[in-house]
């Protein structure tokens, strides 16, 4: 493994030279023993570092954010309950992200069987410079628009251009072949291309307004 400077404790190190994949899955196997065993500190790591982002992808596949809080911590708890037998097969937040992919279409299935419309994210209409304001309202329209593209192909894209996940980490989450998420992503590309176009002049009008 190469060289490591901790900051102050064994489960937040610093890495002196960049670490390969099998060094980051050994770093995360030690921090999830810690959580086995009880460790605070190991708890507290995993929970600021995969936490936020577990939430945010929750709340980009529901757009509710109750919803979203809730099954991030369910499943944070099924991570908990993985960690005595946690192997260094894969990155922790590869796991999450699986198991919070299965959990949102477990609840968009249960909307549709109750006729229950998806919740909109509403911008923040509270008081700014225009500008900002204009920025908030050019998000609005992307959000829109990877509404509109098919459940898998809208995952890929939040996945890898939102959550931060390689391409073999996006594959994974959805359960395909590098190949297949390649052509998930050329796809809403295409879509989300076609649908700004349509969309340019709104944009374009929002900014000088």
């Amino acid at each position: 493994m190469k060289s490591i400077a901790t900051r102050g404790n064994a489960y937040e190190p610093e890495a002196v030279t960049p670490l390969t994949r099998s060094d980051e899955l050994a770093v995360e196997a030690a921090l999830m023993l810690g959580v086995a065993r009880g460790e605070p500190e190991a708890c507290r790591v995993v929970v600021e570092q995969q936490g936020p982002a577990a939430y945010r992808f929750a709340f980009r596949l529901l757009r509710d954010s109750e919803e979203a809080e809730d099954i991030a911590q369910e499943a944070m708890v099924r991570l908990w309950k993985q960690a005595p037998d946690w192997r260094p097969l894969a990155r922790i937040s590869t796991w999450l992200h699986k198991v919070i992919y299965r959990l949102a279409l477990d609840r968009l299935r249960r909307r549709r069987e109750e006729g229950l419309e998806a919740a909109e994210a509403m911008p923040d209409p509270s008081p700014g410079p225009e500008a900002a304001f204009a920025a908030v309202q050019r998000r609005a329209v992307v959000n829109e628009a990877l509404q509109t593209l098919p459940e898998r192909q809208r995952t890929a894209v939040q996945l890898t251009h939102f959550q931060g996940l390689s391409g073999a980490e996006a594959a994974s989450v959805l359960d395909v072949s590098i190949e297949a998420l390649e052509s998930l992503l050329a796809r809403a590309r295409r879509t989300l291309r076609t649908t700004l176009e349509d969309r340019r002049a709104e944009l374009l009008e929002r900014d000088d307004g």
